[in-house]
């Protein structure tokens, strides 16, 4: 864990016992550049195989819109001074530790690692108000047992018509299920009402998650 993150729970005591980081280096997760579904569903499966009973407190969070367009900052990806990316999704991992620590795990983000929800909401998602319609951001929550079990994608978006790679693929086999060889378009589409988990604005979103942290 950072030592921002650390300080942080040590000087407001919020917690009965040690807090734990679920992932030893963030250098040791597998991370392939432009494939976020699938970093985050292979922490999903580290999490499973080492400390299986901490996986329901996991959630899967797919960032998107209608247009395909948000912003995010301090993102490793951005050029500017502020790390601003506009993507057309993007996913994170959340540990709700207890009731009272939520914590957010981004491996394309400048920001700590693992870093509190209420910084890294704080830093990365700002604010809707002053931002046009079409970059408002909306948020799919989905459990992280769920999505480790019915995620799947064969990295059809991530290639060109010519069938060659748009950025190199993960070395490992292309995640499947026995019902599924492509559902990713069901977890970055963001209407109410379809398709797994539950889906909510920034405000709802904030208000979910940043009440543990209270």
């Amino acid at each position: 864990m950072s030592v921002n993150a650390q300080m942080h729970l040590s000087n407001n005591e919020k917690s009965d016992k040690p807090l734990k980081p679920l992932f030893p280096k963030q250098a040791e997760c597998s991370y392939v550049s432009c494939y976020c579904e699938e970093n985050v569903w292979k922490l999903c499966q580290d999490v499973s195989l080492r400390v299986p009973g901490e996986l329901d407190r996991c959630y899967i969070v797919f960032i998107s819109n209608p247009c395909r367009t948000v912003p995010l900052w301090k993102q490793r990806a951005g050029r500017e001074e502020d790390r601003l990316v506009i993507w057309d999704y993007h996913v994170i991992f959340l540990y709700s530790w207890d009731s009272k620590t939520c914590l957010v795990y981004d491996l394309d983000s400048e920001l700590p690692f693992p870093t509190f929800f209420h910084k890294y909401v704080t830093e990365t998602f700002r604010t809707d108000q002053v931002l046009k319609s079409d970059f408002h951001r909306f948020f799919r929550v989905v459990p992280a047992k769920n999505f480790l079990q019915h995620f799947a994608s064969d990295r059809r978006h991530m290639k060109r018509p010519d069938g060659s790679w748009i950025k190199p693929p993960p070395p490992y086999p292309a995640i499947c299920t026995s019902v599924s060889t492509h559902n990713l378009d069901e977890y970055i589409n963001m209407d109410q009402g379809s398709g797994p988990g539950q889906v909510f604005n920034l405000t709802n979103f904030v208000q979910r998650f940043y009440k543990m942290e209270k």
